[in-house]
């Protein structure tokens, strides 16, 4: 946790915690239910001012339980629903993935390039970051390491939950969250 509030204006990116699978309506694990309890202590001193999540529900029921410490309302967003890789399934999906890591315009049939998914996850980060308070935004693993520039390596690294500060004209930085 950072020694004092972050400054007004900070997005707090969270990748929701560890599901039951990666359909919309994936239930949070019991392991995904401790995950989000615990961000509320991680993140109850940041200031928070609003929550806004991905509609799917292993995000919106990560948003949750802070959302209610804080009384807050958890404002759904379908621009930050995961990333469509392909349309249909692919045994050959992790070398498509990486792929499309190193090239953001690859998009394969019924699917959606990087860059198409960071343009609309960037439009939601924008229409619904508070500039005068810290918002708490819930996603996904392959929408937040687009966002945050992390590539294949980096969304391969991700945790669930993970979260990451990210002051709009400043790096992101990733909030360890005690075990």
């Amino acid at each position: 946790m950072p020694a004092s509030p972050p400054p007004k204006g900070t997005l707090v990116l969270v990748r929701h915690a560890r599901a039951s699978g990666q359909e919309p309506g994936a239930a949070l694990t019991p392991e995904g239910e401790a995950g989000a309890a615990a961000l509320v202590p991680a993140l109850r001193g940041l200031g928070v001012t609003r929550v806004v999540s991905s509609p799917w529900r292993r995000a919106a029921d990560t948003a949750a339980p802070l959302a209610a410490a804080l009384d807050l309302p958890v404002i759904t967003d379908d621009r930050l629903t995961e990333r469509v890789l392909t349309g249909a399934p692919r045994a050959d999906w992790p070398a498509r993935l990486r792929d499309s890591f190193a090239d953001d315009t690859l998009a394969l049939p019924g699917g959606e390039s990087g860059a198409a998914a960071r343009g609309r996850g960037q439009a939601a980060l924008d229409a619904r970051r508070d500039p005068g308070g810290v918002t708490v935004v819930v996603t996904h693993g392959n929408l937040l390491a687009l966002l945050l520039g992390l590539g294949h390596d980096g969304w391969a690294a991700l945790r669930n939950p993970d979260v990451w500060l990210w002051t709009p004209g400043d790096t992101p930085t990733r909030l360890v969250l005690p075990a």
